[in-house]
């Protein structure tokens, strides 16, 4: 099947890449790439690529705001980029990242921010970091009409519970627990899952155990769906997790470009000035607009 909404271009009565989209190539057997994404410029980019779905991640905290975690994501700018993201691959799933502090108050909260992202934002669907014990606010979400990405494994938003980030499922009893929350997850409502940084072994179980889309983030290769960090694909942070090595340089190409613009404004190389002066009256080379 496909997915590359960038074929052509997509009819009024075609939305593009949606849930259905996401299960049927699930159901198919035919992994799709995701992408996390923060911008409408690269968002444009990425869908003439055919990626089909692209992240809002709470990542952007890091990559766009240069803070030291993703608890640094304000959910005003979360919303913000999120549009700005779906207005530039409008036929691309986009999903919206709640982030902290955005949900773990209050349910009748979580469910207005949720909303918002899919008005203000215009996301297709958002995605909370959960475990066992949020299973009612993905009941409550999924009955308010919001569709649901269950974020399970290793939660970026709870580093600081852990002193740093870490794996997770790496145990018989451990990898029991992640499947067990994926069934209620799915139970629940949740319409896909998003599996951070555990074993294969565990990968395997939960798509084993549910019906729904299963995307993999450093989750091994029995995921429908893998995600990584679109600047770290690309080569412009200083180090990456191993499963997401870069398959492009643009850091040094952007670093030589920008050498390069350097050195023309030194030279004064800057080519054909485009903006002249209108009218008649416009003063010539050696000549003086005043009397005689």
């Amino acid at each position: 099947m496909n997915m590359n909404p960038t074929d052509t271009t997509p009819a009024p009565s075609n939305p593009g890449v949606t849930l259905q989209t996401l299960r049927k190539a699930a159901g198919n057997g035919e992994p799709f790439a995701c992408l996390t994404c923060y911008d409408a410029t690269t968002a444009r980019w990425l869908e003439r690529a055919g990626i089909p779905v692209l992240l809002v991640g709470d990542t952007a905290a890091e990559m766009i705001l240069g803070e030291p975690g993703t608890i640094h994501a304000p959910l005003d700018f979360m919303l913000m980029i999120t549009a700005a993201v779906k207005r530039g691959a409008p036929h691309t799933f986009v999903m919206g990242d709640m982030p902290f502090g955005s949900y773990q108050c209050d349910d009748a909260e979580a469910v207005r921010n949720a909303m918002r992202f899919l008005t203000e934002g215009r996301a297709d669907a958002v995605k909370l970091e959960v475990d066992i014990e949020w299973v009612g606010l993905v009941a409550k979400l999924t009955k308010a009409g919001v569709p649901v990405v269950a974020h399970l494994g290793s939660r970026p938003q709870c580093a600081k519970q852990e002193g740093g980030y870490r794996s997770a499922g790496r145990t018989p009893a451990a990898l029991e627990v992640i499947v067990d929350t994926a069934i209620e997850m799915e139970a629940a409502g949740a319409r896909m899952i998003l599996l951070e940084a555990v074993p294969n072994e565990v990968s395997q179980a939960v798509v084993k155990a549910t019906s729904i889309p299963v995307i993999g983030c450093g989750a091994g290769t029995a995921c429908h769906g893998q995600i990584v960090v679109t600047q770290d694909l690309l080569g412009l942070t200083d180090w990456q997790p191993a499963f997401a090595r870069p398959i492009a340089r643009l850091g040094e190409s952007l670093m030589e470009a920008a050498g390069t613009w350097q050195a023309k404004v030194a030279a004064g190389d800057l080519g054909e000035h485009p903006y002249r002066m209108k009218g008649e009256q416009s003063p010539q080379p050696g000549k003086t607009t005043a009397r005689d």
